[in-house]
């Protein structure tokens, strides 16, 4: 059986979440599609967010499948 594909959206904003949790600059973003960026940006905000807390490790990651 094969698996679907998620959103792009949701794959936006799991790798923006990732991004900004590892303290990399919003610079950095792969994407250049409005909506992609968009949802990579509130990814990494909400990153940052959760790294300024000390949410590190497996704390971060129950965050994000809570989040998607």
């Amino acid at each position: 059986m094969k698996r679907q594909k998620r959103n792009k959206d949701d794959r936006a904003y799991s790798r923006g979440y990732n991004a900004g949790l590892d303290g990399k600059s919003r610079e950095e973003c792969p994407f250049g599609a409005l909506s992609a960026r968009t949802n990579w940006m509130g990814g990494w905000r909400e990153g940052r967010t959760d790294f300024a807390h000390g949410m590190l490790g497996v704390s971060s990651i129950q965050n994000l499948k809570n989040i998607g």
